[in-house]
């Protein structure tokens, strides 16, 4: 059973920035699709970015040319880079991954951008 770990978070200044990872326990072929959500405080999850298997990736229009996706299969991890910050990144960031037979979340990781 695979299970989603999420670190790189922590607090950055605007205009900094982080790489988040999200490492799988299990093989990373398992798993066809994987993405980033976010959830700032009083407000809904977000999501954020999207990787397959293959590579091909969607980045959501609020973080679109700061923030950018990756996959190692190789290193069962995913990662989120993410430039020029803002204020209203502060989420905690969640990585899922999602097969055929299964969903997968991790426990996330809080990022916070503040001077």
């Amino acid at each position: 059973q695979v299970q989603l770990v999420e670190s790189g978070g922590g607090l950055a200044q605007p205009g900094g920035s982080l790489r988040l990872s999200c490492v799988s326990t299990g093989s990373m072929f398992s798993i066809d699709r994987m993405d980033w959500y976010r959830q700032a405080a009083g407000k809904d999850r977000e999501w954020v970015a999207a990787i397959n298997l293959g590579g091909s990736i969607r980045i959501a229009d609020a973080v679109s040319g700061r923030f950018m996706v990756s996959r190692d299969n190789l290193r069962n991890t995913m990662y989120l880079q993410m430039n020029d910050l803002k204020p209203e990144d502060t989420a905690v960031y969640y990585c899922r991954g999602r097969s055929q037979d299964d969903d997968y979340w991790g426990q996330g990781t809080q990022v916070t951008v503040s001077s």
